[in-house]
């Protein structure tokens, strides 16, 4: 089916003409919803006619928020692909996707610029570069940003694709357990997700929503872009996850929605934010990335009162497939408790199989690999047939590699990542299990479980862990309090006290990277 998505915007923006549709807090610029679209229309007609862009070639944003939501998923109207960077990613990380995928063009940050090799390496390429900044200096091949637009024209893009087959954007994979793969997304995919959180039963976005974006545009907070933007909302830009910042900002803005990895929030209430801010205009708090601890949770809102949501997507399946609500988070009694252990129900438009080794369907409250489809779920890995064919079915389920059950009312609940299960002693043991013990302590900020090597027992469970500030428990008493929450085979035989655990960009702890400290050497990465 063809679609002239410029058109859908151009409603939207006749819809909500003078409404504030983007606040650039940082960069203090504010965008009404007509202006938004036209410079999203310069931009667009600046790729084709400046750079002379066409369809099949590709466009890098290296940008922080606030500049980089003047692209977003606006830029579909365009029929030049876009590639959105991790901005904090390594260098290496940024090459390697430049050189997998060869931009003509890279919108960056003037400190890009500045960094060693980057330039360089840049225009070895014969890559064009434009700078969100005015330059300090004149370099051959960079242009600045406002000039560009200055001289571009704002007419509708009039252009036409097939909203199947044209790909509109790539990314790349988180990487938690390896180098990142390149998702292709058509259009299909973004407005199947629009759908999908509108489709949800609570009624979580109208017209009203003040959106804050405190976690990378590139990355999970994309996914609120087009729902919040086609019901009149306004989004809110930070560049950086600075805690304080973001209780100011929501303070002073009256933010009511945002959306954070549990870290975050963590970190917010053991510093005591809510105590120093009004952040009492949040109505709505979505959350994801990576598991909560109920334990947490329960303290979460016994604070805020119940705002939270908890969404479950993913790279190959965008934005959101499974989704906790509000009301499933109010806890009356120890079976609500449990509840607030899964990631919730399939959203409508989804479908979801949890499965055996042999593509067989479990049964209710077995555990087994979550397979999805759905108009939300990515084709395949560009350029990569082999990672393609493994991880999607003919019939157009992507393999999640997350083990979890379904229960008797249709919860599903994630255990761990297929590939992390520990197996010790011959008994399997879910590293997320462990974790939410260790975090239920009063002292434990943050914890991460490994299998380490054991000469006896094939592997052993061992954890690394933050302590709160200014709270102590030794790894004596950590054990034997986890002795009283789990079975015995599954506490961890080591801890480790850590001040920090390496993460990604969007607030992932990176597993691999935990495990590589102990598998170093050996040929085999499990015993």
């Amino acid at each position: 089916m063809q679609i002239n998505y410029g058109r859908l915007l151009l409603q939207t923006a006749q819809q909500f003409s003078d409404k504030t549709a983007l606040v650039n807090v940082e960069r203090q610029r504010s965008f009404t919803f007509k202006e938004l679209h036209l410079l999203t229309n310069k931009i667009s007609n600046m790729l084709r006619k400046r750079f002379g862009l066409r369809t099949g070639d590709v466009y890098g944003n290296l940008l922080e928020n606030d500049n980089n939501s003047l692209f977003s998923l606006w830029m579909a109207k365009s029929d030049v692909s876009g590639l959105w960077f991790n901005y904090r990613d390594s260098y290496d990380e940024h090459f390697y996707q430049i050189d997998y995928l060869n931009p003509k063009l890279v919108f960056v940050e003037n400190e890009i610029l500045e960094k060693e090799n980057y330039y360089k390496s840049l225009r070895q390429r014969k890559i064009e570069l434009v700078c969100m900044d005015n330059p300090t200096e004149k370099l051959e091949g960079v242009h600045y940003f406002w000039d560009l637009i200055e001289e571009a024209s704002d007419a509708e893009t009039d252009i036409e694709y097939d909203i199947d087959e044209h790909i509109t954007l790539y990314r790349f994979t988180g990487g938690t357990t390896g180098r990142g793969k390149c998702a292709a997304y058509t259009l299909r995919n973004f407005l199947a997700g629009v759908n999908q959180i509108y489709g949800f039963h609570e009624n979580l976005i109208d017209s009203e929503i003040r959106y804050l974006h405190i976690t990378p545009m590139s990355h999970a907070s994309a996914l609120f872009v087009l729902p919040v933007h086609f019901k009149g909302g306004t989004h809110y830009t930070i560049n950086l996850p600075d805690l304080n910042h973001f209780s100011e900002v929501v303070q002073n803005y009256n933010i009511t929605s945002t959306f954070v990895v549990p870290t975050l929030l963590y970190h917010l209430v053991d510093l005591g934010l809510e105590k120093k801010y009004d952040l009492s205009s949040l109505n709505l708090v979505f959350y994801g990335a990576s598991p909560m601890s109920p334990t947490k949770l329960e303290n979460l809102h016994n604070k805020f009162g119940h705002i939270f949501v908890q969404v479950y997507g993913a790279t190959e399946a965008w934005p959101i497939v499974i989704m906790l609500g509000k009301s499933d988070h109010i806890v009356k009694n120890d079976k609500d408790r449990k509840r607030l252990s899964s990631t919730g129900k399939v959203v409508p438009g989804v479908e979801v199989r949890i499965v055996d080794d042999n593509g067989d369907d479990v049964t209710k409250g077995s555990n087994g690999e979550i397979w999805i489809r759905g108009a939300c779920v990515i084709k395949g890995y560009y350029k990569a047939p082999e990672e393609t064919a493994s991880s999607f079915t003919k019939e157009g389920f992507w393999k999640s590699g997350d083990m979890g059950y379904m229960d008797e009312n249709a919860y599903i609940f994630l255990v761990d990542r297929k590939k992390d299960m520990i197996i010790t002693g011959g008994f399997n043991v879910y590293a997320i299990e462990v974790e939410n013990a260790l975090n239920s302590h009063p002292a434990v900020q943050q914890s991460v479980v490994i299998g380490v090597p054991h000469e006896s027992w094939g592997e052993a469970v061992h954890a690394e862990v933050i302590l709160k500030n200014g709270s102590y428990v030794s790894e004596e008493e950590l054990i034997h309090f986890t002795k009283n929450k789990i079975g015995k085979y599954k506490v961890p035989k080591s801890i480790h006290f850590v001040n920090e655990l390496p993460l990604s960009a969007v607030g992932k702890v990176l597993r691999r990277k935990v495990r590589e400290k102990y598998w170093q050497g050996l040929e085999r990465k499990v015993h």
